[in-house]
């Protein structure tokens, strides 16, 4: 497997249009903060998978539309070419991608819409890793973030389009929780909260990313499953929505920050995964409240809760164990990004 990863590296080397597709398909990886072309392909089957089971089709396409968009653009900006080849320039406009088919409803304009997200998120995350660079940190995923929530908000605007959140505008503490019985079976709400980092509601898809993990760390594959497990877990304990819980909508944002902390910031140890379990309920309890802030605007909380719990874990600068864990995780988004201004 290395001989043949280091052949295609070479391949891409000397050839641009490989270099293109290879820098295309680490962008999905970086998602999870991975670098590797194969965790990215097999990212676009779990996507491609989750898209087509719930009839959405359409949302897999906008994923890739996003990615290949905001690489291009990277390129026409003449980004620094090995963070463009890591895939750093792809991972936010490929979830912008994704975003927008989900929320909105499908017309011709959408697509524009979604083109011109897609750039936008590029340039947005060129500008926000120059402003946490001050502090030595990275935009993660907030590109995509702040760039879809203007999308949707200024959606509100247009006659031509029709926000899909199924998010009701109202004052926090005003609405009740939808209740109903929650689903003790258990494994698929986990995978399912590893399958929504995409948007995707599927255990099967959550199964394939786990694989995908595997494929270039084992760290971080286990600690995805211990972000899932115990975000959803103390969500079930306080007794959060259960609809949501089903879903797998409480689980996504920690099995990032379990990763980013736990497996890709610092060498997997005792006192590091202390650290990452306290992260995994910190970042529940900022997903819920950001949740409160944004009901009025009837917008999703998306990836916003593990950007914000992941800087408050890194500002104290408590470094457990600065070497990473993994050799083909270090050139992750969290320090390659770091050198693209």
């Amino acid at each position: 497997m290395t001989a043949v990863a280091h052949r295609w590296d070479r391949l891409g080397d000397g050839n641009p249009l490989v270099g293109f597709v290879d820098a295309c398909l680490r962008g999905p990886a970086q998602v999870l903060l991975q670098n590797n072309p194969l965790t990215g392909l097999l990212v676009l089957v779990a996507v491609a998978w989750g898209a087509v089971e719930n009839g959405q089709p359409r949302i897999f396409g906008g994923g890739v539309v996003g990615l290949l968009v905001g690489t291009a653009t990277a390129l026409a900006l003449r980004v620094d070419e090995p963070s463009l080849r890591k895939g750093l320039f792809g991972f936010s406009p490929f979830l912008t991608g994704i975003a927008v088919p989900t929320f909105l409803d499908d017309r011709p304009l959408m697509w524009l819409y979604l083109v011109l997200g897609a750039i936008g998120t590029t340039v947005v995350t060129l500008a926000l890793n120059t402003i946490f660079k001050t502090w030595g940190l990275t935009a993660f995923t907030m590109p995509f973030v702040l760039t879809t929530w203007v999308l949707l908000l200024a959606a509100y605007q247009f006659d031509r389009f029709t926000v899909l959140t199924n998010l009701k505008p109202m004052f926090p503490g005003e609405g009740q929780l939808t209740g109903g019985r929650f689903d003790w079976d258990l494994i698929p709400t986990f995978l399912r909260g590893v399958s929504q980092v995409f948007l995707i509601d599927s255990w099967v898809t959550g199964l394939i990313i786990l694989v995908a993990l595997l494929v270039n760390s084992r760290w971080s594959a286990l600690f995805a499953v211990i972000g899932a497990v115990g975000a959803t877990l103390l969500a079930l304990w306080f007794g959060a929505d259960s609809a949501s819980l089903d879903k797998g909508l409480f689980g996504f944002n920690a099995v990032l920050t379990a990763i980013a902390v736990g497996a890709v910031l610092h060498r997997p140890g005792a006192l590091v995964t202390l650290y990452t379990l306290f992260g995994i309920a910190l970042t529940l309890f900022v997903q819920l409240a950001l949740a409160s802030v944004l009901t009025p605007l009837a917008i999703p909380v998306l990836t916003g809760p593990f950007n914000i719990t992941t800087w408050l874990l890194l500002l104290p600068k408590r470094h457990f164990a600065p070497v990473p864990n993994h050799e083909r995780v270090k050139e992750s988004v969290v320090t390659a990004v770091r050198h693209t201004v």
